[in-house]
């Protein structure tokens, strides 16, 4: 008894699960569980039964409808109770399946059984989108004969092949009889479930119904899949599926993983497959398992459709579309035709790339090259792209594509983008020069070629000149062409305040501009919260981030990076971070010159280093770096983007940081802030301006050669290093750099620098003993001063152990309040002194008050034994 209790318990539980509509009354309410919409007014429920209660007016049609999608394989089951005489005017319809929720409008498709009308009768009709309804199944006329109480509980099963069988059974119960059965498969897909009742005036409340349940016996079945475009596919089920799909109930033979399944809003039935890569070519086979149905039945499986790809022509995304070659100076010919050009290249195994509106352009430039119609790159194809009436140079090497404004490209070097016609940045490339990496092909008629397509994103490290013998490789693989993949992640370089509520961040290579939108790899402490990521484009090494609130000027904070992804799908960790502040406006003073190199050896180029000794944070963006002369000023931007400084930050000016950065080991990478044209200056002597971005001169410094240490054998690629940072910016504040580092020190602390002294003593000297042979080790001695009065003259002179006169530093002067001088370690006749102690004698006296005072101070000058 207990297992047949429990037998009948799950029949009934599974019965439930199947049935997608069941609708008793016994809630004694319409208006949920389920939900009936139409003409609610209009109806009532009555001993748990549906009831019309509609206005006493002939000609009255009334309506309510329920979600169902039930389409196939599926029983409809319902009781009515008509207390009438049916007629033509007296009728009532019970829609199976409708595509819309008003039963009454014109249009409206689906089935629906039709109780009562002119023959009297309980019959299956099809109404189409136009046109009267149409019979399924012909009832028997006369089925429903009497005048006030025709009662009928009616069954309609539709099978998975479309087979339609009407039953009914007229004392209400389940002792079915079959009306007849039919075939039809003109509609597919249902919305809705409901009943349309039309009635005479004194027939408004004799409609009675019960027991809805629409039953779905049959798990879907796959019907065919159909390759949409390189990654999407779309399987078509011979029913209305679950609102959720599942990617792991799908797979593919042979291809790619399916990331994502989604239901198409207009078709239930139709599932829209993402793939993780391009579908290959040919015959393939899509399979499910325990794919389930709206109403809740699942196909185990495995389900199967073959399909056939024979490719598409797609938009390219970025990356699949690049620049591999690179023609800037054709001239003087090697063996290609004298005209500029650039290769494009499609890295894709599978994908063929539609071109069509592709722009080809110099940002900032008016115009752009764009591609034409039917314009198509095959997987692993390569293209010559060039000028229109270049063309024909071109045809022997292959595919060509002469474009009308293409672009002029600069011998010294360009940037490059590829856009897409909806104005997505595809590809990049801000070539140079110095990317040759050979001074004789850098003069022209080699090709600049990529060394590693799969290595798109990189910069000068990824392309060299061509080794082949015709100067380049126009429209096939480059003659460099081999592995070199980016291993590195992306560092944070610096950060600026653009104003007080966008800070931009500088990476050290192209990111991935979709995942550098996530807020959340970004934070700033103390605490500001972050609105917005942006990515800018085309070359994606910045990103703007937008802040809740404003930030106050001058105030320290730091952005940390969680996690940076460059365009390689390299991850930055551990977190990295940098400090900046809302900038304010520099005063004279407080950006000074701290190095300076003019006399650069053969191959070099000169450089300028600024220091920040304020307390302020400041922004250089329209500075400019110029040279004062006899005949005029000249000047140059130090940076057209914003650029901040930090107090005591350091900043190395000069157009070709590669070069500077290897000829001096002692550097700092990040300190290079790279100029496109820079100062001319005299190897002999000039002054050295820095002006604000009003034009304001805020730094001058005045050099000479004479400024270097006389010991020098060779003075070109040696830097002058400031040697006290808070002295004034003259000759004697300066000194050559140390031959221990390099000769010179860009972007870190000079060789040369000394701290400013402090006590109380009147004249002090440092250091005590100095080795003055250029190590950057005690090169020379400062005597430092500091008076409580003005008005002080001197005379300070250097004598040996023997009391002979080596040098005079100064005869009678007249000294500021405070300052210094230096000694060498030279005689007056410029020979290098003698190892040994030496005293400087300093005779003070004060016009105002007529003292006078005399000091000595001791000095060792030594030497390496």
């Amino acid at each position: 008894m207990k297992a047949f209790l429990l037998s009948l318990f799950l029949f009934i539980l599974t019965n439930s699960a199947n049935a997608q509509l069941t609708e008793s009354f016994t809630d004694g309410d319409f208006a949920q569980n389920p939900t009936w919409t139409g003409d609610e007014g209009s109806f009532q429920v009555n001993a748990q039964q549906l009831q019309s209660n509609g206005p006493a007016t002939t000609g009255t049609t009334l309506q309510l409808a329920t979600a169902s999608t039930a389409a196939r394989g599926v029983t409809w089951e319902f009781y009515a109770n008509l207390r009438l005489a049916t007629s033509g005017g007296n009728l009532a319809d019970v829609w199976l399946m409708a595509d819309q929720a008003n039963l009454k409008t014109t249009g409206t498709k689906g089935y629906f059984v039709r109780l009562g009308g002119t023959p009297d009768e309980i019959s299956l009709f099809r109404q189409d989108a136009t046109g009267s309804p149409v019979y399924v199944i012909n009832g028997q006329d006369g089925t429903l004969k009497s005048s006030t109480n025709n009662t009928a509980r009616v069954r309609v099963t539709r099978s998975p092949q479309n087979l339609w069988t009407l039953e009914y059974d007229l004392t209400g119960g389940q002792n079915f009889t079959l009306s007849g059965t039919a075939t039809d498969a003109t509609h597919q897909r249902s919305a809705y479930f409901g009943l349309r009742i039309t009635y005479s005036s004194a027939n408004s409340r004799n409609f009675y119904f019960d027991d809805f349940r629409v039953t779905d016996t049959v798990p879907p079945a796959l019907l065919s899949a159909a390759p949409t475009s390189p990654n999407q596919l779309d399987a078509l089920f011979s029913e209305a599926l679950n609102a959720s799909p599942s990617a792991a109930s799908y797979r593919l033979f042979t291809g790619p993983a399916v990331l994502a399944a989604q239901l198409d809003g207009a078709n239930p039935a139709l599932v829209h497959l993402t793939l993780g890569g391009n579908l290959p070519l040919g015959t393939n086979t899509l399979e499910a398992r325990n794919v389930t149905d709206a109403n809740g039945i699942v196909a185990a499986g495995p389900l199967t459709a073959t399909f056939v790809n024979q490719g598409f022509a797609v938009l390219p995304v970025p990356n699949q579309v690049l620049i591999t070659e690179i023609m800037a100076d054709e001239t003087p010919v090697v063996g290609l035709p004298a005209s500029e050009y650039v290769e494009i290249h499609n890295p894709t195994t599978g994908t063929v790339l539609d071109l069509a509106g592709l722009r080809l352009l110099k940002p900032g430039s008016t115009t752009a090259a764009v591609f034409p119609t039917g314009a198509v790159l095959l997987p692993g194809e390569y293209a010559v792209v060039c000028g229109s009436t270049r063309t024909s140079q071109f045809t022997a090497f292959g595919k060509v594509f002469g474009l009308t404004n293409f672009p002029s490209l600069s011998n010294a070097g360009d940037q490059l983008v590829l856009r897409a016609r909806n104005g997505q940045t595809l590809f990049e490339i801000t070539y140079s020069d110095t990317w040759y990496k050979d001074l004789r092909k850098k003069e022209g008629g080699w090709s600049l070629e990529m060394v590693d397509p799969a290595n798109p994103c990189a910069g000068g490290g990824n392309w060299t000149a061509s080794t082949d013998d015709k100067g380049g490789t126009p429209g096939r693989a480059n003659a460099v062409q081999a592995t070199n993949p980016d291993r590195t992640p992306p560092t944070l370089l610096r950060s600026v305040a653009l104003n007080s509520t966008t800070v931009r961040l500088f990476f050290g290579e192209k990111l991935d501009s979709l995942t550098s939108t996530n807020v959340g790899r970004y934070a700033i402490t103390p605490a500001v919260p972050i609105v917005r990521a942006t990515p800018q484009g085309p070359e994606f090494r910045t990103v703007d981030l937008l802040l809740a609130t404003n930030l106050p000027p001058n105030q320290p904070l730091t952005v940390a990076v969680q996690q940076a992804t460059d365009c390689a799908g390299n991850s930055s960790g551990p977190i990295t971070s940098a400090t900046f502040a809302l900038p304010v406006t520099a005063q004279v003073g407080e950006v000074v010159i701290n190095e300076i190199l003019f006399n650069p050896r053969t191959g070099g180029v000169d450089f300028v280093e600024l220091l920040n000794r304020s307390a302020n944070y400041l922004d250089v963006q329209g500075w400019q770096l110029g040279v004062e002369q006899p005949t005029g000023s000249s000047a140059n931007p130090i940076s057209a983007g914003p650029y901040g400084l930090a107090p005591g930050q350091l900043v190395v000016l000069t157009t070709r940081p590669d070069i500077v950065q290897n000829d001096y080991p002692t550097h700092d990478p990040a300190a290079f802030l790279a100029m496109p044209n820079f100062p001319s200056l005299p190897d002999d002597a000039a002054t050295v301006i820095v002006l604000d971005a009003k034009g304001q001169t805020i730094e001058r410094f005045s050099y000479s050669e004479t400024q270097h240490l006389p010991l020098l054998s060779d003075r070109n690629g040696v830097s002058l290093e400031r040697v006290r940072v808070a002295e004034t910016s003259v000759g004697g504040n300066f000194h050559s750099a140390a031959s221990a580092v390099g000769y010179a020190t860009p972007g870190r602390p000079n060789s040369q620098y000394q701290a400013d002294p402090t006590g109380a003593k009147l004249f002090q000297i440092a250091p005590e003993i100095f080795t003055p042979d250029e190590d950057g080790q005690q090169d020379f001695t400062t005597l430092t001063y500091r008076f409580e009065y003005p008005g002080y003259a001197a005379s300070i002179t250097v004598y040996d152990a023997q009391g002979r006169l080596t040098r005079r530093l100064a005869r009678n002067e007249t000294l500021p309040t405070s300052g210094y001088l230096q000694w060498d370690g030279l005689t007056d006749q410029g020979r290098k002194a003698a190892i040994g102690p030496y005293v400087l004698l300093i005779e003070l006296y004060r016009v105002a008050g007529g003292e006078t005072h005399v000091y000595k101070r001791n000095v060792v000058l030594g030497g390496r034994l």
